[in-house]
């Protein structure tokens, strides 16, 4: 609802009224979309970007509250001139400067960015994974629409996997119904693991 009363609904939303570049503020290693209108819309019209605050199960409808977008999230949004993000001091950040500070943040980003930016190019939605143990949960069409077919597991060149880790990540993928997928970021591969009952 808006201060109004009026519900807004975003099938109605005049796209004039969404700037080109969504603004979004870098506080405190989290990137936040503070206007629920921009943030409900990238999250409904612009297929499942951010999560909002407070909110555990969105549903396809306009939400009264900010969101967060993932660091990887935000950088793909950045580059792609979809969002702005501006920092504590109220400075836009070039996609490089996000960059170089996102590094120092988030373990494995220019890796898991690599396949993020594939998935989604690919048409697939990934979203962090944290919860099934993985870097990804990926839908073919959104959280809520679906269960996610797939947990993805980013493998850089020079890391190893073991048999016993390699199974432990199959067991639980097994659990929640889901492919364990390792992805490689150096040849945007993905190596696909089924378990069988003998």
């Amino acid at each position: 609802m808006t201060e109004e009363g009026k519900e807004i609904v975003l099938d109605e939303i005049d796209e004039k009224d969404i700037p080109k570049q969504i603004p979004a503020k870098f506080v405190n290693s989290r990137v936040v979309v503070f206007n629920p209108l921009y943030a409900s819309y990238l999250y409904v019209k612009e297929k499942f970007f951010g999560a909002p605050l407070g909110i555990s199960k969105p549903k396809l409808e306009y939400f009264s509250k900010p969101s967060e977008l993932s660091l990887i999230e935000a950088y793909y949004l950045l580059k792609k001139g979809r969002i702005s993000i501006s920092n504590a001091e109220g400075k836009n950040l070039t996609a490089e400067e996000f960059y170089e500070q996102a590094v120092q943040i988030h373990d494995k980003f220019e890796e898991k960015y690599i396949i993020y930016k594939d998935l989604r190019e690919k048409g697939y939605i990934p979203r962090p994974g944290l919860k099934f143990g993985a870097d990804f949960v990926v839908y073919k069409k959104g959280p809520g629409l679906e269960h996610s077919p797939f947990i993805v597991h980013v493998l850089p060149h020079d890391s190893s996997i073991s048999a016993v880790g390699i199974v432990r990540a199959g067991r639980l993928a097994t659990s929640v119904r889901k492919k364990f997928v390792i992805a490689n970021p150096s040849t945007t591969s993905y190596y696909f693991f089924e378990w069988f009952k003998p």
